[in-house]
């Protein structure tokens, strides 16, 4: 608070930059002429038990993973899928982040900030923040006027694991994993071969981040393309909230960018 009241207090105006953990940020070598903001409030802390739930604010600096380990531990259902996410709580809402069947959207109850046009503090309801698919009102809104300080998590102690996702269904099965520390540890094990986890030892870990989203469809689009592979094709395709989810990384590997596909400068 103090550092955006100074902010807005200056004559002339400068850009702010709220920081995280930088897990997805490029710097210039211009550098940045303006003031970085960087979330160190870490704190985690239960606000209610009742009815079967658990609610739970983090601060906005927390590392996700670290929470969600957190949440593991406790044995609070509804974050577990999303183990091994780069980044920190306060982006969770931005992009809501979504991984092997779950979304962040599901389980968040409001999220604490300041408008820095205001710089008056807010408090939305998950309703308010308009999530949908890789989005919400925060990350549509295109002058970043709100910084995010604190999310609060509507979990589930002792609830089951959620195991939508087919290729995870498929590892439950085979390990005979149904608990929700098996699911992180085997969701943490899937993007570890993918070198999807932050991992010192594996040089391919480095990444400026994901460039796509999986592209939702109406079903007619999606039956045409169906139609036109080859028969004995597997075509993934899953039945979400407007129409049918197709994978990304399918259609551009059967575009015929395969993995490791360069151009050389």
């Amino acid at each position: 608070v103090d550092a955006v009241g100074w902010w807005k207090s200056q004559s002339q105006p400068m850009p702010l930059l709220a920081l995280g953990g930088g897990s997805n940020l490029l710097i210039s070598d211009a550098g940045f002429r303006g003031l970085v903001v960087k979330m160190e409030n870490t704190d985690i802390q239960v606000l209610d038990e009742s009815n079967g739930t658990v609610l739970v604010e983090a601060g906005a600096g927390a590392v996700w993973d670290r929470f969600v380990a957190y949440t593991v531990d406790h044995g609070w259902a509804g974050v577990e899928c999303l183990s091994g996410i780069p980044g920190c709580v306060g982006a969770a809402p931005v992009q809501n982040i979504g991984a092997y069947g779950q979304e962040v959207a599901e389980t968040i109850e409001w999220v604490k900030g300041i408008d820095l046009q205001t710089g008056e503090a807010f408090q939305f309801t998950a309703i308010e923040c308009e999530f949908a698919y890789r989005d919400s009102f925060f990350k549509k809104s295109v002058d970043r006027r709100y910084l995010i300080t604190s999310v609060a998590f509507r979990l589930r102690p002792g609830g089951q694991p959620t195991i939508r996702y087919h290729d995870l269904q498929n590892r439950c099965q085979e390990e005979d994993a149904h608990t929700l520390m098996d699911v992180r540890e085997l969701v943490l094990e899937i993007r570890r071969s993918k070198s999807m986890v932050y991992d010192k030892s594996d040089p391919n870990h480095r990444s400026a981040g994901s460039f796509f989203t999986n592209p939702i469809v109406d079903e007619a689009t999606a039956d045409r393309i169906e139609a036109s592979l080859k028969p004995g094709v597997r075509f993934p395709r899953f039945e979400v909230e407007g129409g049918i989810k197709l994978s990304a990384a399918w259609l551009i590997d059967n575009a015929g960018l395969k993995k490791g596909f360069k151009i050389s400068p």
